[in-house]
């Protein structure tokens, strides 16, 4: 009987797709996968540990498994991801009931470890951090009908407050043809809404090219047949360029869209997280993205209570959500990672009064939200249907104007059975909170 291995993934898209490539490979290898880890062989925690409350949820999930071990119910627990690549030596030590710990530059070794592991032996291995695979086989572990499309890898910019860098190394690109590549073969699988990723796109093709190269590559993946909404994530504002934008605007394949997050408004904060731009110009790049792409949907996230933010700073970035009204904004009170150089700056803030400042702005935000969504109310949008609610009793789904896993979405009747994937026109006729509801208009 062949062995069951399962995963649970945890933190961002990006290292979901690792996920999904390892997953490819334990398949190829001849074990099968399983849906519920808890009654799996052999369970993989694809960790995150960008910040403490990811590495508590990481940290949990190991524990929960550890527990099932000692029940006898799992063989083998794997921990890969982000946690293990930056903690290490400390993992192997603090949690000894772990069979297999992989820094993401062994990844590729996922299932040479879990064989010896099924031997009884433990693996511990960190590869160089270039050895992660670009490319390669994945499984999709979302709905069928969406997936991430991993343009890079890694971090350049040195934000002080950020642990990427150190965890994933230096940014660098997927070369433009295997980009395209694993596009055409996701839209041969049916994947009909592609969502770009990488930790900063807006830099894509610097490091191969010698100039940024995303507005090319969009016009290229828009002319790949399949897709039907394409969308671009995690772009940084000094870096969105008039080409962009015409791109953004011209093509209609993709959804206007934009992930841009600021993280803070005070040019004081800004100059302490080692980024660019003050209210000023961050005020003056909204407008000029809303002339340009007309009905575009902003997203952005912020940070709280930064070493050194003063009551001003708090004050300048509340009047910046008000006057920019972002269509989706997250904030997070400032997490202090140990091996950054913002955890050793002067003039910490204690933990009440960052998460009182992101409680304050995300109140702001939900006034802006609630007069958005009630100036929707009477027309008709394009969704893609994603679900059914049995308990509500109506299915669920997204427009374009929402990303998948972090947005709002739309509670909606229908006279006629749907499917997963399927798009339909629904007519707005209600809010609740940040959700809207709706019915099908029938053709």
């Amino acid at each position: 009987m062949a062995v069951k291995v399962g995963m649970v993934s945890l933190g961002c898209s990006k290292n979901q797709v690792d996920a999904e490539r390892m997953l490819a490979k334990i398949k190829a290898a001849g074990y099968e996968l399983c849906a519920d880890s808890g009654s799996c062989d052999v369970v993989i925690v694809n960790t995150c540990g960008f910040i403490e409350d990811a590495k508590k949820e990481s940290i949990e999930n190991i524990l929960e498994f550890c527990t099932l071990k000692k029940e006898g119910r799992v063989k083998a627990i794997v921990i890969t991801g982000c946690l293990a690549e930056r903690y290490q030596q400390e993992i192997a030590k603090e949690i000894p009931e772990a069979d297999v710990i992989l820094g993401i530059g062994s990844n590729d070794n996922i299932v040479e470890a879990i064989g010896r592991a099924l031997q009884g032996e433990q693996v511990v291995s960190f590869g160089e951090k270039l050895n992660l695979s670009l490319v390669g086989d994945r499984i999709l572990t979302n709905l069928p009908f969406f997936a991430y499309l991993k343009i890079a890898e890694g971090c350049s910019n040195k934000c002080t407050y950020c642990a990427i860098p150190a965890i994933r190394g230096e940014f660098r690109s997927v070369p433009m043809e295997q980009v395209l590549e694993e596009a055409k073969k996701l839209a041969s699988w049916g994947v009909t809404e592609l969502n770009v990723v990488a930790q900063d796109t807006t830099r894509y093709g610097e490091d191969l090219y010698g100039e940024p190269r995303l507005p090319e590559l969009l016009e290229a993946l828009c002319r790949i047949e399949g897709f039907r909404w394409i969308r671009v994530l995690y772009c940084y504002p000094e870096r969105i360029s008039d080409k962009l934008l015409d791109v953004m605007a011209r093509e209609e394949k993709l959804v206007k869209y934009l992930d841009i997050p600021i993280q803070h408004a005070s040019g004081q904060v800004l100059r302490r997280m080692n980024r660019h731009g003050n209210r000023r110009q961050l005020t003056e790049l909204m407008a000029k993205i809303r002339t340009k792409v007309p009905g575009v949907i902003l997203r952005t996230t912020l940070i709280t209570g930064f070493p050194g933010e003063t009551e001003e700073d708090f004050a300048e970035l509340c009047q910046f959500v008000k006057e920019v009204k972002f269509d989706r904004l997250g904030c997070f009170p400032y997490s202090q990672e140990e091996g950054t150089p913002a955890a050793l700056l002067p003039d910490q803030l204690d933990e009440k009064t960052k998460a009182r400042r992101a409680e304050v702005i995300m109140e702001q935000q939900y006034e802006i939200i609630r007069e958005k969504n009630e100036a929707l109310l009477g027309t008709t949008m394009e969704l893609v249907v994603e679900g059914y609610d049995r308990y509500a009793s109506s299915y669920f789904g997204r427009s374009c104007r929402d990303a998948p896993d972090i947005d709002t979405k739309t509670f909606f009747t229908s006279e006629k059975p749907l499917k997963i994937g399927q798009y339909v026109q629904v007519k707005v006729e209600d809010v609740l909170d940040y959700d809207l509801i709706g019915a099908v208009v029938e053709e």
